[in-house]
């Protein structure tokens, strides 16, 4: 038996699912109402879910694996440095250089470390059609979760907790073209990188669609 490989991917795996207990942050700082919300984990699930399914209706060109890979992997840095958002006080090539050492740290006790490692750097440069769909991904399955929580009226723009972040500029721009819900600033916000068009059109559907009579 190889007690030190045993021991080293059960280290790795009790740090990773760490995720598990880890809210996400985003639906903190927009003083969601709700008892139960996100997990990190649980947003990764989703996303990988979303990208098969796209995939299976849509028919990318893409190597889908990887991309699961990609998925599952670039959260990672979160059990060290926690989900840091757009409205914190870190720039995003700050974000980028502590959350490069933090995977290093997690991934030091693997074989593979540099292989997965390689694969968080493809995703975060965006430079292939395997890296730029799971960003889209990712992007697009944060939009949905918030459409979701305004049609459970848990999370609301005229809270007057939320008065601060609606200063924020990127946010007043949004909100003088007309969006009326946090979900609507979502996914105008994460417009631009829905580079292939039925990113966009899902986004727009879900805009106006009521996705909780979908599941009825």
């Amino acid at each position: 038996m190889n007690t030190d490989k045993i021991k080293k991917l059960l280290q790795f795996y009790l740090l990773a699912t760490e995720l598990k207990d880890k809210i996400r942050s985003g639906w903190e700082v927009w003083n969601i109402d709700r008892e139960r919300v996100e997990s990190v984990a649980e947003h990764i699930y989703s996303t990988c879910i979303l990208a098969i399914a796209i995939d299976s209706e849509f028919d990318f060109d893409i190597n889908l694996p990887k991309v699961v890979m990609m998925i599952v992997l670039h959260e990672i840095e979160e059990v060290k440095i926690g989900d840091l958002t757009p409205f914190d006080k870190i720039t995003q090539q700050e974000k980028r250089e502590i959350g490069k050492q933090a995977v290093e740290e997690i991934f030091k006790v693997l074989d593979k470390k540099l292989e997965y490692i390689d694969l968080i750097e493809e995703f975060e440069n965006m430079q292939t059609k395997e890296s730029i769909y799971a960003k889209m991904c990712d992007k697009l399955q944060a939009d949905i979760q918030s459409k979701i929580y305004c049609e459970e009226n848990v999370i609301d723009i005229k809270n007057k907790k939320n008065k601060y972040l609606l200063e924020d500029i990127r946010m007043k721009k949004l909100l003088r073209n007309g969006e009326k819900t946090i979900a609507d600033l979502f996914i105008e916000n994460d417009r631009p990188i829905f580079t292939e068009k039925i990113f966009e059109q899902i986004a727009d559907f879900v805009k106006k669609t009521s996705l909780l009579e979908l599941k009825d």
